[in-house]
């Protein structure tokens, strides 16, 4: 039996393994799909070892970019974004390769290009890690100009406090790619001036859990067209099995 899984840290919030469960069950695929939660990615190796028949990981907060040392591969794609989410592993013999792709950038683009008008021409991305990277890859290959926006002072972002309704109007899609308002903190939303929201704006968030989380209920109070991560999440993860199976 083929060994697949997910590495993370906490891991509590992922649907991924009951995703992939449920598609070995109804496709008869003779695999399994574990979590393996870490509290440090130098504890990647040990997982590699301790699972013989591991062909493929998912890789999910706080890793995507501190997976890279550890790869013997990186995709082209995966390498420009700077950020890694799936991992094969590929053992011929003694022989082991860990190769590294990005699905994320698949499935957002596909997922948010259907809702894109002729007026959204800027972007602002919430955060500034590897989820928030494949967005910006993916937004930039749409045509958008992005913008990062950081809690902190950093060189090519904005803080918060610039944000005003000027800012909405200017780049009038607004990715969130923080967990700010994931569950079980869903009663917390990135600091933005909802009030300036209109009808022009578009709110994606990469969260999936809640469903419909307060950065979407104020857009959407304000007119604004939102939607969630989980198409995302199923489009990535249909990537993902692909990327293994090459």
């Amino acid at each position: 039996m083929d060994t697949y899984g997910l590495i993370g840290y906490p891991l509590g919030h992922s649907f991924s393994q009951s995703f992939f469960t449920d598609k070995f069950e109804n496709e008869g695929i003779d695999a399994e799909y574990k979590n393996f939660e870490i509290s440090s990615i130098d504890l990647l190796p040990d997982i590699i070892a301790a699972n013989p028949t591991l062909r493929g990981l998912n890789v999910t907060i706080p890793y995507k970019e501190k997976v890279i040392p550890f790869l013997d591969e990186v995709s082209k794609e995966a390498r420009a974004i700077g950020a890694v989410n799936v991992i094969r592993v590929e053992r011929r013999g003694n022989t082991r390769q860990l190769i590294g792709y990005n699905s994320d950038v698949i499935g957002f683009t596909e997922s948010i290009e259907p809702l894109l008008k002729p007026t959204h021409k800027k972007a602002m991305i919430l955060g500034t890690g590897g989820a928030s990277k494949a967005v910006n890859y993916a937004l930039r290959k749409l045509g958008l100009e992005t913008v990062y926006v950081s809690r902190y002072q950093r060189p090519g972002t904005v803080t918060y406090k610039d944000i005003n309704a000027a800012a909405l109007r200017e780049y009038p899609v607004i990715v969130n790619g923080t967990p700010v308002g994931m569950y079980p903190r869903s009663m917390e939303c990135p600091q933005l001036p909802y009030e300036h929201m209109d009808a022009n704006n578009l709110l994606f968030d990469l969260i999936y859990n809640p469903d419909r989380t307060l950065f979407m209920q104020r857009g959407e109070a304000q007119g604004a067209t939102v939607k969630n991560g989980l198409e995302m999440l199923l489009l990535q993860a249909l990537a993902s099995w692909n990327f293994w199976q090459q």
